[in-house]
């Protein structure tokens, strides 16, 4: 038995997965364990989770590989630090980072005292663990793949062909020229600092009109060779050491852009000013120059390749608005991008490569659904609300308990169809960013002031963001203008015109929803809830949101509990337990 132990660590989104004779067992975020977004460190209590997902101790596993390799594009570094010669500080900051990237030893012996790491420890080239990520465990025979992030191994994107067991990595855009590093500057510049605030950009473009997208296209654009370049001078990542912290916390990350970047566009944005029509404009045109680039890369690749089929990594593969253009835009057909595009995904890319290294085939389409996280027991959900029972009751909650799965169902539906914001907690966690119908808060997509409702009971966000519809899978085609399944919500489309009045919950501005396709097979307890929700109301869809509050997705059923309890959802289902407030049972 080869048991390998994919880790990204010390970076953005650290995880961990278990892959066992070439099978995905399990993986998680240490982000949800923490309690701490895109916690970036050494992911121990996610690891801790993946054996005993398996029932493993550290000594069985086999190797450990990690998503990066120091030693890669090393004569490019090298020449890069002789003829640019940046900061020192620059210099000090990557050769610590490095160092720290080896050390994975030492930090299994601090955090797992009483097992000695017997196994091998390999470093996987970032891009390729990226690549291999998405690729690999894909439902394609032949693809083309691409990786596209701010940085990684001295690079910021790579490509190439997958056929069969075997992926070729044919080229790489380097250090300096990033798209990733270009999306993320100008979401600074819009004042949005916190790591992952690209998403918000993304949600805010469809308010604006692309005025911008001439001054932009200077900054970063298109080459004639499946590549692309920026202006450097709007940039200081190239020469000077912008201040960032990976160590055990929330990600941190310095001013990328350069004073030049004002002179283009105006002053920017303080996070406390006020968007206005300038602030919406730039992001349109952010949105706009970023798709051009991306789709004439990968024309560029269709024409050299002549696959139509398409694997997408890397944290540029969270870009779902960009993604739902793809068939539009390029000469692709189908697409792949799994639950964790971004840096998290890498785990399951480093353990697929390391295991083919071994000697283990990596199963071909195991990820199609995104359920590898923990799971609870009904024993240990009963225990939670037990230990909770004297503030449900001063809340003045109702506990049931309702086995049949139909008659759940059928009791949430009507709840939902009232308009109440329900908890979902079932099964396993999900994998990746996003709740997709484990770790759920559901909603009614035909409440026009939903967007509103849940923003005073639980999310407190802004108020352009939109929500999400999951659909039963064999109705998309009625309600959006495409078919093809996209189980992941990492592809933005277009509603069908004549349907938009009906759901304007899920609906954003633009008249586009970020989707997600729900199959009976991958979660047939999701599918029976929408499917009830149908028989009541004729929308074979539900509004589908993260369940937290301005934290990590909830992972334990105390940590469900505790966001019903502090927030005014009106409803939570832990497994087969019902929990309605006082509210909710007076409009039932």
């Amino acid at each position: 038995m080869t048991v390998i132990l994919g880790i990204n660590a010390y970076h953005a989104d650290s995880a961990a997965c278990l892959v066992i004779d070439g099978k995905l067992i399990a993986a998680a975020e240490e982000e949800r364990f923490r309690r701490i977004k895109h916690w970036a460190g050494f992911p121990a209590r996610a690891i801790e989770y993946c054996l005993r997902a398996a029932n493993l101790r550290l000594t069985d596993v086999t190797c450990v590989a990690q998503n990066t390799d120091p030693r890669a594009n090393l004569t490019r570094k090298v020449r890069y630090a002789l003829l640019r010669r940046p900061e020192a500080g620059l210099l000090v900051d990557r050769l610590r980072k490095a160092k720290q990237r080896v050390s994975l030893a030492a930090a299994f012996e601090r955090d797992f005292p009483e097992d000695e790491l017997q196994a091998r420890i390999v470093h996987i080239e970032h891009h390729l663990a990226h690549l291999a990520s998405s690729y690999l465990v894909s439902p394609f025979d032949r693809a083309v793949s691409v990786s596209i992030d701010g940085f990684g191994d001295f690079a910021s994107a790579a490509w190439g062909l997958g056929e069969g067991h075997v992926l070729h990595v044919d080229g790489r855009v380097h250090f300096p020229h990033s798209l990733g590093i270009f999306y993320q500057a100008l979401t600074q510049f819009l004042g949005f600092h916190k790591y992952g605030d690209e998403y918000k950009v993304m949600g805010l473009a469809p308010y604006g009109q692309p005025r911008y997208a001439n001054a932009l296209r200077r900054v970063a654009y298109p080459l004639g060779n499946a590549s692309f370049e920026l202006d450097l001078r709007y940039f200081r990542h190239h020469r000077e050491r912008v201040a960032n912290d990976w160590d055990d916390c929330s990600p941190e990350v310095d001013q990328l852009y350069s004073p030049l970047l004002c002179q283009l566009l105006g002053w920017a944005r303080d996070p406390h000013e006020p968007l206005d029509q300038r602030h919406r404009d730039i992001a349109s045109s952010l949105q706009l120059v970023y798709e051009e680039v991306l789709f004439e890369l990968l024309g560029q690749l269709h024409e050299r390749y002549r696959a139509d089929a398409l694997t997408i990594a890397g944290g540029c593969g969270a870009n779902s608005v960009a993604n739902g253009k793809i068939p539009l835009r390029t000469p692709f057909k189908q697409i792949y991008i799994q639950a964790a595009a971004g840096d998290a995904g890498g785990a399951i890319g480093a353990a697929l490569v390391a295991a083919s290294q071994l000697g283990s085939r990596p199963d071909r389409g195991q990820m199609a659904h995104a359920y590898w996280g923990p799971h609870y027991s009904a024993a240990e959900i009963t225990l939670a609300i037990a230990t909770r029972a004297p503030d449900l009751q001063r809340m003045r909650c109702q506990v049931q308990e309702i086995a049949n799965p139909q008659q759940l169902c059928a009791r949430v539906a009507e709840h939902i169809a009232r308009g109440d914001v329900v908890g979902w907690f079932q099964g396993r966690m999900e994998w990746g960013p996003r709740a997709l119908g484990n770790r759920s808060i559901v909603c009614d997509p035909r409440r026009a002031d939903m967007q509103s409702i849940l923003n005073l009971k639980i999310k407190r966000r802004e108020s352009f963001r939109p929500f999400a519809p999951s659909v039963l899978s064999e109705h998309v085609h009625e309600w959006f203008e495409q078919d093809q399944p996209v189980p992941f919500m990492g592809q933005v489309f277009q509603i069908r015109a004549e349907r938009r009045a009906q759901i304007p919950a899920v609906t954003h501005v633009d008249g586009s929803g970020r989707l997600q396709t729900v199959s009976r097979a991958d979660n047939p307890l999701y599918h029976q809830l929408i499917t009830a929700f149908a028989g009541l109301t004729g929308i074979p869809m539900v509004l589908n949101t993260s369940f937290n509050e301005n934290e990590p997705v909830v992972c334990q059923p105390k940590e469900a509990l505790d966001c019903f309890l502090r927030t005014q959802m009106d409803v939570l289902v832990l497994g087969h337990h019902l929990l309605e407030r006082s509210d909710a049972l007076k409009s039932s």
